[in-house]
């Protein structure tokens, strides 16, 4: 049997991507290479064929290399890089491109590989200095080692290509041996002696070199300046340490003497005394000045002054001299003393305890010594009428003020106290300052309620409609507190009540209302009682009672509040008042007339024996009593004591008797009227005094009491 073949062939899938061995590619080409340069690129590999294998190389753009493709003998291909455009290290020190192998599969597939270039420098710039003449000037008596300028060059290669060093060149004589260069820093300095007077200017060559040979050069032009070697010498001649103060402008204080050895310009002298200071110095004769004083002085400013004199050459660079002299300002007193303010305020609570620190004043006096001794004086003024000295008291020393007595807001409620500080002086100065003390309230008072007005004798209650709708306002309970600020500051509220469900009382303004819709079945008498109460702290609160009817007619109101009772324990109180008055007044009464019996019987017993005796006639008279021929038997002082109503004035009161009325009212009596009093001595208003009769039978002399009518209109 004979055998058979069969050929098969596989068709190719562009399944692999080219690839680059290398993820990188670095390059090192110098900045000197000549265009056209090739660089040979590392090849991609693709496993693929055919179509689907490498088919071309891109090179991304750039200004400095081109792509170039080949082909190798067994068909595969490799690109190299061309230089286009030479490379300047300066501009671009390294450059990056990517270049991309690409197959020609469906769907094409690509990779891609960086390529690094490091510039590599060539020494192609030469140094070059930053300015092309240099100016600088040197003392003529300059140490050597002085520095006179510094040279700068620059050189954009890098490494040792930029490495730069400077040198003096073509110099003339001994110049040489005069200045020196840094070769690394191109600081020039002096090395020599320089003498002005042989030469006033050098003008050098600096040359600059880097280390491939290329140079650069700078001319630099130094001047010399001429050195005055003398200072001015100055000379105290005369000089007073000790000015005062009020002396007048112009006063010589100094004296002095100036001289230069120099000659020329060089000696010619300026002299001059610090700024700022009140003096000034003029020239009298030659190389003599004065110093004066130029404006008034004044030692609180200033007490002392350091005047330095500076006597100077017109050389070139000057010389010039100092001499200080120290100058101390006597006092004189001219200035008042001075308060830090114009007035204070001070606050102080009162009920204070007498002696208490309130304030400390302090003033201050630019003098010295004596003069600015500060005594401290309360002003006489007065307060309401009333001295302050008698509610403020002040130390003399300290200017601590202190309160004489204990103050109450409720009646002063601010002091105005003027302070005055006296210095020692002669004469001595005074300033004045006010203070302000304001009283700062307490709560040292209850509450006091208006109304409704508590009484004992009447009752009064306010009446509610049974009609009265929720709200109703029934009553206003009207209070004040006579301290101040918050301590004034009333709350009312309903302390107990008939029926708290029926009425409210408002927190802020005391208004009563009802709560609810008056009913039948509410009680007619209803006893409110409510509190009114400051916000002091602590607080202080007053009560009152409040009596509401509930009722629509005016009988029935009476009928309920007949059988209102008052307050035991008050009544009780009262009853012991009233059974204690009337013991105390029953026992005067019956003391008085004792007292009064037993005067008569000794006076008629007197009588009667005086009557039935032989003895000469002796004139009696009463005790503070004279007989001056009529001029006036009277006693030197009678004392009515009368209370009357307030329309009493209007019509005549005639007293027969001397009438000692008392007007009282408690709260649980009904006040005592005036009328009958007035009625009891409106008829018969008798004055008694003593009057002297003679008995024409035994001449002895009678006393008797003689009524005069008195009317009041």
């Amino acid at each position: 049997a004979e055998g058979c073949f069969a050929l098969s062939h596989l068709l190719d899938v562009n399944d692999h991507a080219p690839s680059f061995p290398i993820q990188d590619i670095q390059f090192e080409i110098s900045e000197s290479a000549n265009v056209g340069a090739r660089f040979l690129l590392e090849s991609a590999v693709d496993p693929d064929v055919g179509l689907n294998a490498l088919q071309n190389y891109i090179l991304t753009p750039n200004y400095n290399f081109i792509l170039k493709q080949h082909v190798n003998p067994d068909g595969s291909k490799y690109a190299e890089m061309v230089l286009q455009k030479s490379l300047d290290r300066e501009e671009h020190p390294r450059l990056s491109v990517k270049l991309l192998a690409v197959d020609g599969g469906t769907p094409q597939r690509s990779s891609t590989v960086n390529i690094e270039i490091t510039v590599l420098d060539v020494n192609d710039n030469a140094p070059v200095f930053n300015q092309s003449l240099y100016r600088a000037t040197v003392m003529e008596d300059a140490p050597k080692g002085t520095y006179i300028t510094t040279v700068n060059a620059s050189d954009a290669d890098s490494g040792s290509n930029g490495q730069i060093s400077y040198y003096l060149s073509k110099l003339k004589g001994n110049t040489v041996d005069i200045f020196n260069i840094d070769m690394a820093t191109g600081t020039i300095s002096v090395s020599g002696q320089i003498d002005y007077e042989k030469d006033n200017k050098y003008e050098i060559r600096v040359e600059a070199k880097d280390q491939g040979g290329l140079t650069d050069s700078s001319k630099v032009v130094i001047e010399v300046l001429d050195v005055n070697d003398n200072a001015p010498v100055i000379n105290v001649m005369s000089f007073s340490s000790l000015v005062s103060e009020d002396a007048p402008p112009g006063t010589t204080i100094a004296i002095i003497n100036v001289k230069d050895a120099d000659s020329e310009r060089n000696g010619q002298i300026t002299c001059s005394i610090n700024t700022n200071l009140p003096f000034k110095i003029q020239s009298s004769l030659s190389s003599y000045y004065n110093l004066i004083s130029d404006i008034a002085l004044d030692r609180e400013t200033t007490p002392e002054y350091n005047i330095t004199i500076t006597a100077t050459d017109s050389g070139s660079p000057p010389l010039s001299s100092t001499s200080t002299l120290h100058l101390r300002i006597s006092d004189v007193n001219d200035n008042a003393p001075l308060f830090h303010q114009r007035s204070y305020s001070t606050y102080v609570t009162e009920n204070n305890s007498p002696g208490m620190s309130i304030f400390t004043v302090s003033a201050r006096d630019s003098d010295w010594n004596q003069n600015a001794r500060i005594s401290y004086l309360l002003e006489d003024t007065q307060i309401s009428g009333t001295p302050v000295s008698t509610y403020i008291s002040i130390n003399s020393e300290t200017g601590v003020l202190h309160a004489i007595r204990s103050f109450d807001y409720e009646q002063i409620k601010q002091l105005t106290v003027v302070v005055k500080a006296q210095d020692g002086g002669s004469p001595p100065l005074s300033s004045n300052v006010t203070v302000k003390i304001m009283i700062q309230d307490q709560n040292d008072n209850t509450p006091q309620v208006l109304y409704p007005v508590q009484t004992s004798s009447s009752l009064v209650a306010e009446m509610v409609p049974r009609s009265a709708d929720v709200g109703y306002l029934v009553t206003k309970v009207v209070a004040v507190d006579i301290d101040s600020g918050q301590n004034a500051w009333l709350s009312y509220k309903l302390q107990k009540a008939t029926d708290r469900a029926l009425f409210e009382v408002g927190l802020q303004h005391g208004e009563i209302r009802t709560v609810r819709q008056v009913t039948d079945k509410d009680v007619v008498k209803q006893r409110l009682t409510v509190v009114v109460e400051d916000n002091g702290q602590p607080s202080r609160s007053a009560t009152v009672i409040v009596n509401v009817a509930v009722a629509d007619s005016f009988p029935e109101v009476l009928s309920e509040f007949t059988g209102f009772t008052h307050d035991k324990e008050y009544n009780d109180i009262l009853t012991f008042y009233l059974v204690l008055a009337l013991a105390v007044v029953s026992f005067l009464f019956i003391t008085c007339l004792v007292v009064i019996i037993s005067v008569k019987i000794y006076r008629w017993r007197q009588s009667r024996v005086l009557y039935h005796s032989n003895l000469p006639v002796i004139p009696y008279y009463p005790p503070r009593y004279a007989d001056t021929l009529g001029t006036g038997t009277l006693q030197h002082v009678y004392n009515y004591e009368v209370c009357r109503t307030t329309d009493s004035r209007k019509k005549p009161l005639l007293i027969s008797e001397i009438i000692s009325v008392q007007c009282c009212q408690s709260e649980e009596s009904p006040p005592l009227s005036l009328r009958s009093a007035q009625r009891r001595g409106r008829d018969s208003a008798l004055h008694m005094r003593w009057v002297r009769q003679r008995d024409t039978r035994s001449g002895l002399y009678r006393y008797r009491k003689k009524t005069v009518k008195i009317a009041w209109i």
